[in-house]
């Protein structure tokens, strides 16, 4: 089965309308050159607000369902697409999260997940704000294939794609929002961005999966945002790479034939010892 994926990199403002507006002229844009699954960046309705530690930026947070699901609802339904949207989620007063919607063809909320792994670091303080995920792996039964969405930090850890992978996805959607700190040199620009494309293909040569990792792009603060959304097949390949600095919407037509192709070949999931993998639950073990 052949699948068309778009990809909608742009640009934010503070102006959280006009944001909203921009994304879904991008999605008509892409639906019209024939896109079935319409992936998001990470947090595309706002500026990314974790730069700084601002009880002002709660304030973004919304309900899920809520205003902007049910906009994007109508909208697929309309266009006959799956969409992957990212949002600020206010479960209740004082616990939010970083969710992910996915949305079927036919306006269907199929449901969110909610992201795992919460980081804090100088630019990315998503502890204050962030509870940390407590839905589990998920993997979504759209109209266009079986899908599992993670989001951004949870792109480097192996055991995500691997659960999400072994629940059945057939493609792994990262939305992200990750960049440069202004003050960097180009060659450790260079080597983070390829450390971060590696990590995400080599899940998808692991697990026998497409991955579609969709990025921003632009100067937000102290932080260029370093776009380069890609999408890679089961074996590592990159389909299609997205600028750095300018905005991209991208249409990439995967085949999810590949996945049995590849793990037939490459039977990693076949050889796996899950007899011997208990000491993957401890934080950290000891010398003996």
């Amino acid at each position: 089965m052949k699948v068309k994926i778009g990809l909608v990199q742009q640009k934010c403002t503070a102006n959280v309308e006009q944001n909203i507006e921009k994304t879904i002229n991008n999605i008509r844009y892409v639906a019209a050159k024939g896109a079935n699954i319409v992936c998001l960046q990470e947090l595309f309705a706002s500026l990314y607000f974790c730069d700084v530690e601002d009880y002002k930026n709660f304030e973004l947070a919304e309900t899920i369902p809520g205003n902007t699901t049910a906009i994007f609802s109508a909208l697929a339904k309309e266009l006959g697409i799956v969409i992957v949207a990212s949002l600020f989620e206010k479960r209740t007063q004082g616990l939010y999260h970083n969710t992910a919607v996915v949305i079927d063809a036919d306006g269907t909320l199929l449901g969110k997940y909610r992201k795992m792994h919460i980081p804090d670091d100088p630019g990315y303080y998503e502890k204050f704000y962030f509870t940390p995920g407590d839905l589990g792996y998920k993997v979504f039964k759209t109209t266009f294939g079986t899908i599992g969405v993670l989001i951004c930090w949870d792109q480097w850890y192996p055991e995500a794609s691997r659960i999400t992978a072994l629940k059945g996805a057939e493609i792994l959607f990262y939305p992200t929002a990750i960049g440069w700190a202004k003050t960097q040199d180009e060659a450790t620009n260079t080597e983070q961005y390829n450390a971060w494309q590696t990590i995400q293909r080599s899940h998808c040569i692991a697990n026998g999966v497409h991955c579609v990792s969709v990025n921003r792009t632009g100067e937000e603060g102290d932080m260029q945002f370093w776009g380069g959304s890609f999408v890679s097949n089961p074996f590592g390949t990159v389909l299609h790479q997205s600028p750095h600095m300018e905005e991209d919407n991208a249409i990439v037509e995967i085949d999810l034939s590949l996945t049995n192709h590849y793990r037939t070949h490459w039977p990693f999931l076949r050889d796996r010892r899950v007899d011997s993998y208990r000491e993957i639950t401890e934080r950290f073990i000891e010398g003996e």
